[in-house]
């Protein structure tokens, strides 16, 4: 599903290729990447920016909105393992509480 957000970073990607690679991927090697197939063509870097959207709109169907985090070379980890966050266990103050 397309939200607002990916139309913005395409409509970014079309005018401006390394600005849509430095929102998805911050200052990496991509953005790196990006820049240099910019120079040298400016459709490898068209191409290079839409690769990097259509990962992150595969993270994000995969793990969820903002569920992931971004790793490099195209790749998302999820931030929680297993799916939803997990709740911190109270600590047992009393001396009467039973332990798992």
């Amino acid at each position: 599903m397309v939200k607002t957000s990916d139309v913005i970073l395409i409509l970014v990607a079309i005018l401006f290729p390394p600005a849509a690679a430095a929102m998805i991927t911050g200052c990496s090697c991509d953005l790196l990447i990006n820049i240099l197939l910019t120079i040298l063509g400016y459709f490898p870097g068209h191409i290079h920016a839409f690769w990097l959207i259509y990962k992150k709109m595969q993270a994000e169907e995969r793990y969820g909105v903002g569920g992931f985090h971004y790793v490099g070379n195209g790749q998302y980890q999820p931030i929680y393992q297993g799916g939803a966050p997990q709740q911190p266990q109270a600590p047992y103050y009393g001396s009467t509480a039973q332990y798992p």
